[in-house]
């Protein structure tokens, strides 16, 4: 086993495509050809991880925040980061992190604080722009069946919860080929009319390769004439966040105590209580301040979510409480989610949950 076979298993669910533009994710250390001796898996890659991996003979490092972040000039060993990298490469190990792109996924970071917190109904708070796009393409009346098959089968047509949804009209299409052509029908530089079909699909843009793979592979003419454009329908699998309901209501203090014992928090920073009950709850994994406005719009009584400075806890203007619940206890079952997602894949192959707490922040 390679570890593209390991790496196209995680963006099965999390295509890096829907990473965060200021991201960096993807194989950050070593050659996806690489054979796997054994997989270990973190929430962040520190010196003592690339020890663990050595120690268990773990030649691939998945983890979800990325050790390069930024452009690195020099590898002397100056810094942390530094540091990794250069026992990594020394020992033979490949670093793989996929980060906001598992962030922004429907089963990805915020889905495991919702199972954590036993919440229901989820939906995405705020759905990433741009990952829908629109496929037209024009073929003749008998190969429109095959061509449409082919392109429901790679993914496309796909809006919710229906599926092979496709729009269809008849007309005329004309063309000449040229000396160099070899119509599959018609004659070679003859005006040429057909009754065609022209068909639209909508996609998700991760799967464009594969569906015009597949629309070429079905259609009967040597050019195939398609367009494709972005188109702004929001896509409800992907973005940040989530909102999800408790099936009953909790007082607040008695759902902040849960919060506390289910996501192991040392302590929880919020806003104002504002005597109501808990229902409805957003919750966005890692620094969330950003989504106080969208938490909300879309009606929930609590956001729980890290990194909120003072004078953000003042955004709750007395509609929502906020909750601050720390960075990586906000994060930290994300890397039992990669175990799941990698062990339901590769069964017989090891698949090691690192056993070593990489929070930077202690607590007197």
């Amino acid at each position: 086993m390679k570890i593209k076979d390991i790496t196209n298993c995680i963006e099965e669910i999390a295509p890096l495509s829907y990473a965060e533009g200021f991201d960096n994710v993807g194989l950050l250390v070593g050659d996806y050809s690489t054979e796997v001796t054994g997989v270990l898996v973190t929430l962040d890659t520190l010196e003592n991880i690339v020890d663990e991996a050595i120690e268990k003979n773990c030649n691939l490092i998945v983890s979800f925040h990325p050790i390069i972040f930024s452009g690195l000039k020099k590898l002397n060993g100056s810094n942390y980061v530094e540091r990794v990298v250069l026992k990594a490469i020394k020992n033979d190990i490949a670093i793989y992190a996929m980060h906001t792109a598992l962030d922004n996924c429907f089963a990805g970071v915020n889905a495991k604080i919702c199972e954590m917190l036993g919440l229901k109904n989820k939906q995405i708070l705020i759905p990433q722009k741009n990952t829908i796009k629109k496929l037209t393409t024009y073929a003749p009346i008998d190969a429109s069946e095959k061509i449409r098959t082919a392109l429901f089968n790679a993914g496309a047509g796909s809006i919710g919860n229906y599926d092979n949804c496709s729009f269809n009209t008849e007309g005329i299409g004309t063309y000449r080929g040229n000396e160099n052509s070899s119509p599959t029908i018609g004659v070679k530089g003859e005006n040429h009319s057909e009754k065609e079909v022209l068909i639209s699909v909508i996609f998700e843009k991760h799967k464009e390769k594969t569906i015009l793979k597949s629309l070429f592979n079905a259609h009967p003419y040597e050019e195939v004439a398609y367009e494709i454009n972005p188109i702004d329908n929001i896509n409800q699998e992907i973005g940040m966040g989530m909102i999800a309901e408790l099936d009953n209501s909790m007082n607040e203090i008695d759902f902040l105590k849960l919060v506390k014992t289910k996501m192991n928090a040392k302590g929880i920073r919020h806003s104002q209580f504002l005597g109501k009950p808990i229902k409805k709850v957003a919750v966005l994994g890692g620094s969330g301040s950003f989504a106080i406005n969208n938490a909300i719009a879309a009606g929930a009584d609590i956001y729980i979510t890290s990194d909120i400075k003072y004078h953000e806890f003042y955004k709750a203007e007395n509609k929502i409480i906020v909750a601050d619940i720390g960075h990586y206890e906000s994060e930290q079952f994300t890397k039992n989610l990669l175990v799941d997602i990698l062990t339901k894949k590769f069964h017989n192959f090891a698949i090691i949950l690192s056993q070593k707490n990489t929070n930077p922040i202690y607590y007197l």
